[in-house]
This record gives structure tokens, C-alpha cells and sequence, in this order.
């Protein structure tokens, strides 16, 4: 069996690939693991609004009672609710169930410890251990030793009042659009703006089980750039399907993502004397352009592998205090242990609001260089091709000359689909265009021979034992 986990939890299609009893283990055995020593563990257990969160919430409720935890369920609530209310609540755990911005048909489960951080591939690989172990050597209670389930209805409101209290004004005067992506920000967005004072309009927050980022949220954000235009608002926030990234949109309708983001509250902190060591962290899918901006205002940049959980790594190593993903997943560790989309908004509002700036151009600090990405679809087996086949490498290495050190060649595995994505920054954007087509074509056609090979010598070697 090949890694449970990828970059951001368990993962697949509900009821196929994420199966309730797939759910059911992974209660049994995040509850041994997590809760390891506890006499009577508590844990937390959230998700977002697709249509298949109760049948897995009511089969991984089952799997953490089994072992004699006490499972307490949350309802619909953000990802980053469940980092900040296990602490506040004193659980030893928590669990969400979410597949983020994916469509519907998707779900997953992720694990946070019992200090609101997602897991180490360590403590992953042991839950996973356990279940392909067959839970050999977990004692399996009776009668009034199993787990109870205990429901708090009030977990939003305590996540609201949370998240309001990470800025210290009122919104009173800003006019702000909200797409809340028919998903678990439909309820905590909009009462926290609204609380504070902001006047706002909304869009997609009307889930039904079936509409979670269905063209809307931060992957889908036309209708949102038109609204804030239309209806002319300061600025316009885009969330995913469980709220724990946010996009921008400036006055006159442009994006602003997740680099300009972190460039803008970066050097914000920096004035106010908040940025730990002047450093930002940032992964290796940001824009170059993100590294030039900060390094003009005294901000160094760190990078890291893909996915907001190795930034937080890094940020938690020397206790810095801004870091992120083009994505939207930022994370003020200040505030909170994961990215926040809801936090995230509020800080990038009130940053608007005190420099009484427009953030188009608060945005000019960054300027954005041309980046092309290509995804190149190839058996989750053969996703390090680009590393072992040597036209490969040769392809890479003429269009690393071509850049003459004014760009850059970025190739990852993606880490819960069947896909490798080529990243190519430089200057022009129709030359950038060209070569990560040409280049992602020639992984698809290498992985297919790769296969193909495997096949025929498996068919000679059936032929031979005949």
C-alpha cells in the first residue's frame, strides 16, 4: 500500500476512494494516536457543507468511541475553527473533514494534534502503521468504557468572536464583498464582517450539499470581481470550500493573490514592529516577484517545499510570524496555527482601512512576473519520470539556458492527484507558454513508454512461465 496521506490529509472520492470504513479506521487509529496516554480523550470533530461530511463524520464518530475516546462533534465549521478551538476547548485532538477546493464528489480527513498544528509525516505514517497493522495490540473497550459523542452547538459563535478579536478597530466605512463559496464560511464571514461594522455583499452562501465551489470561491472569482465593481466595493474576499484560504479582489476588480498578500501584511508588520527577524515565509511556487518587493523594504524571503504545512514548519523552527501560499493559505502565527481564510480577510481589511489607501495600490509595492503552470498527467507511480529519464533532464537543462538566469523551472508531484506540474517563470510570457507545453508533453509521452515497457516485459515473462 502506497502513502494514506498527501499534502493536506486523506483524500478521494467519498464513498469510493475515501469509503466510510476507510473513515471509521481512521478514528480508531487517530484516537490511539494522538490521544496516546490520555485517560479519557477528547476529540474534536468538524466539516465543511458537501453532502458526504455526515456519512464520514458518523463513521469516524464511530471509529474514535471504539477505542473509548470521547468524540465531539461541531458541525459545519472552517478548518482553521478546529486549530483554535482545540485548544480552547483542551481537546487532544481534532479532525476535518473537507476536501478543500475540490469539487464535491471529493472529500478528506485531516488530523490536528492537540496544539491546533497539523501532523508530522511521522505521526501520519503511525496512524497509517496501525491500520495496515490491523490495530494489533489496541484494546478495544466494553460497556461503560467506550467513548461518548457530546455535541457543541456554539462552536461557530466561539470562532467568531476569535477571529474578530485578531484586529483591534471596526470595519465601520469599508464596503466588502464576500464569496463564500457556498462552504464553511458561509455562517463565520459574514456574521464577523457584519459584527464589525463593515457594510457587505455576499455571494454563495446558500450551501445545500451539492454547491461547494461550484463556480465560486477562490477558484471560480469572476462573479466576484464583477460584483465588487458593480456595486463599488473597497475590495472583494474569495474563500475556499472549507475556509481556510482567501483571495483578494482590489476596487477595480483584479486579483490579488496570496504573494501580493503576504508582501502587503508583511511589510505592514515590518512597520509596526511585528515581524519576527524582518522574514517572510513562502513556498517555491511563489513569484519571484514576491522575493524583489520584500527585499526593497528590508524583508527577507524563505522558501519551502509546496503546501502551507511545511511553511508553518519552518515559521514554528525560529518563531516567525507572517508566511504562505500564493493560494490564499496564509498564516499569522500570531493568531492562529494554520492558514485562516476568515483571519486572513480581516487583517487584509484593516491593513486597508488604517493606511486609507486603495489596495490597488497598496498592491503596486509587488510587481508580478510571468509564471506558466502545466499539469502533465501521469500514473501516480511514475510521478518522478522528470528526475530518471534523461531527455527529460537534457530538456530541462536547454530551457534552464534559454532563461540565462532570468527565470526559473519548478517541476513538483502533485500530492493527492495522478498529475506533475511544470512551473516556468521568466520575462515573456509567450516563450514561458511554449516551453512548459513542450516540456509537459514530453513527461506525459516518457511516463507511457515507461508503462508500456513495464507492460510488454510483464507479457514476456507470463509468456515464458507458460
Amino acid at each position: 500500500m502506497g502513502r494514506m496521506f498527501g499534502t493536506d490529509g486523506v483524500r478521494g472520492i467519498a464513498n469510493k476512494e475515501l469509503t466510510a470504513e476507510l473513515a471509521y479506521n481512521l478514528g480508531r487509529a487517530g484516537a490511539c494516536v494522538l490521544a496516546e496516554g490520555a485517560h479519557k480523550p477528547k476529540i474534536l470533530v468538524g466539516m465543511d457543507t458537501r453532502i458526504s461530511g455526515e456519512m464520514l463524520e458518523g463513521a469516524l464518530v464511530a471509529g474514535i468511541l471504539s477505542v473509548g475516546a470521547e468524540a465531539v462533534t461541531l458541525g459545519v465549521v472552517p478548518t482553521p475553527a478546529i486549530a483554535y478551538l482545540t485548544r480552547k476547548y483542551g481537546a487532544d485532538a481534532g479532525v476535518m473533514i473537507s476536501a478543500s477546493h475540490n469539487p464535491v464528489e471529493y472529500n478528506g480527513i485531516k488530523f490536528f494534534d492537540h496544539n491546533g498544528y497539523k501532523l508530522s509525516d511521522e505521526m501520519e505514517d503511525k496512524i497509517q502503521s496501525l491500520i495496515e497493522g490491523d490495530f494489533k495490540g489496541v484494546y478495544f473497550p466494553v460497556g461503560e468504557a467506550l467513548g461518548r459523542k457530546v455535541i457543541i452547538e456554539t462552536a461557530i459563535e466561539d470562532y467568531i468572536e476569535f477571529a474578530k478579536s485578531t484586529i483591534h478597530m471596526d470595519l465601520k466605512g469599508m464596503k466588502i464583498a464576500l464569496d463564500c463559496a457556498n462552504g464553511a464560511a458561509y455562517k463565520a464571514a459574514v456574521e464577523a464582517f457584519r459584527a464589525l461594522g463593515a457594510e457587505i455583499e455576499v455571494i454563495h452562501n446558500h450551501p445545500n450539499g451539492v454547491n461547494i465551489n461550484k463556480n465560486c470561491g477562490s477558484t471560480h472569482m469572476e462573479e466576484l470581481q464583477s460584483l465588487v465593481v458593480s456595486k463599488g466595493c473597497d475590495m472583494g474576499l474569495a474563500f475556499d470550500g472549507d475556509a481556510d484560504r482567501c483571495l483578494c479582489v482590489d476596487e477595480k476588480g483584479n486579483i490579488v493573490h496570496g504573494d501580493f498578500m503576504m508582501a502587503i501584511c508583511g511589510k505592514y508588520l515590518k512597520d509596526q514592529g511585528k515581524l519576527k527577524d524582518d522574514v517572510v515565509v513562502a513556498t517555491v511556487m511563489s513569484n519571484l516577484g514576491l522575493e524583489i518587493a520584500m527585499k526593497e523594504v528590508g524583508i527577507s524571503v524563505l522558501k519551502t517545499k509546496v503546501g502551507d504545512r511545511y511553511v508553518l514548519e519552518e515559521m514554528i523552527k525560529n518563531d516567525y510570524k507572517l508566511g504562505g501560499e500564493q493560494s490564499g493559505h496564509v498564516i499569522f502565527l500570531d493568531h492562529n496555527t494554520t492558514g485562516d481564510g476568515l483571519v486572513t480577510g480581516l487583517q487584509m481589511t484593516a491593513v486597508v482601512k488604517q493606511s486609507g489607501k486603495a489596495l490597488s495600490e497598496l498592491a503596486l509595492m509587488m510587481t508580478e512576473l510571468p509564471q506558466v503552470l502545466v499539469n502533465a498527467k501521469v500514473p501516480n507511480d511514475k510521478k518522478d519520470v522528470h528526475e530518471k529519464d534523461s531527455d527529460i533532464v537534457k530538456e530541462i537543462k536547454k530551457i534552464e539556458e534559454k532563461l540565462n538566469g532570468r527565470g526559473r523551472v519548478l517541476i513538483r508531484s502533485s500530492g493527492t492527484e495522478p498529475l506533475v506540474r511544470v512551473m516556468l517563470e521568466g520575462k515573456v510570457q509567450s516563450e514561458l507558454e511554449e516551453m512548459a507545453h513542450r516540456l509537459a508533453d514530453l513527461i506525459r509521452v516518457k511516463a507511457s513508454e515507461v508503462v508500456y515497457k513495464e507492460e510488454v516485459a510483464v507479457a514476456k515473462e507470463l509468456l515464458v512461465c507458460k
